[in-house]
């Protein structure tokens, strides 16, 4: 057939015109030469209708065009794909709009300046004014937490708030971490998140929690409260030594409110809870483990000498075992020893 317009013999698309010809008359998608993009300069946070997103950029202009372009209702399956390069206060994009008509695939390209506009996002603004909603206290019961305690802690407060702002809390933050009365203070943006964190800190380390709320102020005609969460944790770590009934273990892990135990005569493992052991004793740590020689060794007891004052000893095994190396561990607690257990 041929084309009422070019003339041509060609197969025909619509309207007596083959589809070079339709095309000339027929606009599938049209939009502005440029558009404006928030952006903060701070972290990168893009402002699109009025809320601001941490969404990647391509993510963003694709909703953007999808908000100021015109596309034909006769396009179907339609796909927006974009290339952008740097300029001068923003990028210079290729917009590829797609789809089908009647099967028949249609591509429009059009350029799009998009204008990045600077300007500081609600949650950097907050940030920068000292905003926080929760102030979590971390402390350990009757000691100062240890510095490898509080390097732990501090980075387990910071990737369980890197984990909640990666699951779409952006207006989370920590605005400020002090080291206080031996132990950590965080401000924290957002009280609902604050309490997420702190008991996340109590199944790893134990301890109690305690809040109390100050009042600060209305806004829209609501009470407005901070809140303070205290996480005291137990006086007891993982590696201490303790004495409980006459009996001495090792503190293998806590977790919540339960304590785990090995007991050093016979290597059996326990599990307690913390208040039924709160007038048990700390005896020592990992500063009471000697490495010894093994001088001799029988189905019941090994024979071991110190190496630094030649002193010898005679211990009972904790259970049927036969000790293959030169040297061991030894648990020096009250003037008893004990072989350490071989127990993570």
């Amino acid at each position: 057939m041929f084309c009422v317009e070019c003339g041509k013999e060609t197969p025909i698309f619509r309207e007596g015109v083959c589809l070079n010809c339709y095309l000339k008359t027929h606009t599938l998608s049209n939009g502005p030469d440029s558009v404006d993009l928030p952006v903060c300069p701070h972290c990168n946070s893009f402002k699109y209708k009025n809320n601001w997103t941490s969404d990647i950029f391509g993510e963003v202009i694709r909703r953007v065009i999808k908000n100021t372009f015109k596309i034909s209702k006769e396009l179907k399956k339609v796909d927006i794909n974009t290339t952008c390069q740097e300029v001068k206060d923003g990028m210079n994009c290729k917009v590829y709009i797609s789809g089908f008509i009647n099967d028949v695939e249609f591509t429009d390209e059009h350029d799009l300046l998009v204008k990045l506009k600077r300007i500081v996002c609600d949650v950097c603004s907050k940030k920068f004014g000292g905003y926080h909603e929760a102030i979590i206290q971390i402390r350990a019961d009757n000691r100062k937490l240890s510095e490898k305690e509080l390097n732990n802690i501090l980075k387990e407060v910071e990737h369980l708030v890197e984990n909640l702002r990666s699951k779409g809390n952006r207006a989370l933050f920590i605005t400020d971490i002090e080291e206080e009365h031996g132990g950590l203070n965080f401000f924290i943006s957002d009280k609902g998140s604050g309490i997420v964190i702190v008991k996340k800190i109590q199944d790893l380390y134990g301890g109690t929690i305690k809040q109390s709320s100050k009042n600060i102020g209305m806004k829209d005609g609501k009470q407005l409260y901070r809140m303070t969460y205290l996480v005291r944790i137990f006086s007891y770590k993982k590696g201490d030594f303790i004495k409980f009934k006459d009996d001495f273990y090792k503190v293998n892990s806590i977790v919540g409110k339960k304590i785990k135990l090995t007991n050093l005569d016979n290597w059996e493992k326990t599990t307690e809870e913390l208040k039924d052991i709160a007038n048990s004793k700390i005896i020592g740590n990992e500063n009471q483990i000697k490495e010894m020689i093994v001088i001799s060794q029988n189905e019941k007891e090994i024979q071991i000498m110190n190496q630094e004052s030649y002193e010898i000893k005679i211990i009972v095994k904790p259970k049927k075992m036969t000790i293959k190396s030169e040297k061991i561990k030894i648990v020096v607690l009250d003037d008893q020893y004990f072989i350490y257990p071989n127990i993570p």
